[in-house]
């Protein structure tokens, strides 16, 4: 029986990295097919695609540099001690910073998320990190001016303090999932 669980997860790995590549190759079909059936459309896709890349380079930039450096000067066991397994309070409150002190495009920091779950940072803490984009520092005088102090402040604390139960929650989902198919017990 444990030979059969075996074999089948040694089949399903190269069926899941060829599937990653699914989406960006029926783009390229769609944008082929765009250049043959309606070439005077194809100018202004091509136009706001780089105008898109020229937006989203800097934060590429900015994201990949980082990972650099972590992977440089941080050591594994510096993140698992402050996001890992026995993080603590500490993992929490660096998470809700992070979050709340990150700028630009979300999908820029998946990468750099990604990278960092790898290496020990516990999911909960990357929920509450992606939790927290939604606290924008430089949004606050605008938050104040359309509602009162009290109003937003009491958002503010409310969204970091739900973060941590939504860590909480999607840790527990995580770990209820992987029992039951047995990936990681």
């Amino acid at each position: 029986m444990d030979l059969k669980i075996e074999e089948h997860k040694k089949s399903k790995k190269p069926k899941q990295g060829l599937a990653k590549w699914y989406f960006p190759l029926v783009v390229l079909g769609v944008y082929i097919s765009v250049y043959f059936f309606a070439p005077e459309k194809m100018t202004p896709i091509l136009n706001s695609f780089y105008s898109l890349l020229v937006q989203i380079a800097p934060i590429f930039i900015l994201v990949y540099t980082i990972m650099f450096l972590a992977n440089l000067f941080i050591d594994n066991k510096g993140i698992q001690k402050y996001m890992g397994e026995d993080a603590g309070i500490k993992g929490w409150i660096i998470s809700v910073l992070a979050g709340i002190i990150s700028m630009g495009s979300i999908y820029a920091w998946y990468p750099l998320l990604k990278d960092l779950q790898s290496r020990g940072v516990k999911d909960k803490f990357l929920v509450v990190f992606l939790y927290n984009r939604g606290i924008k520092l430089q949004w606050l005088p605008v938050l104040l001016l359309y509602f009162d102090w009290v109003y937003s402040i009491t958002l503010l604390v409310v969204m970091a303090v739900m973060s941590i139960f939504q860590g909480i929650i999607t840790e527990k989902l995580i770990h209820l999932s992987d029992t039951r198919t047995g990936d990681k017990v």
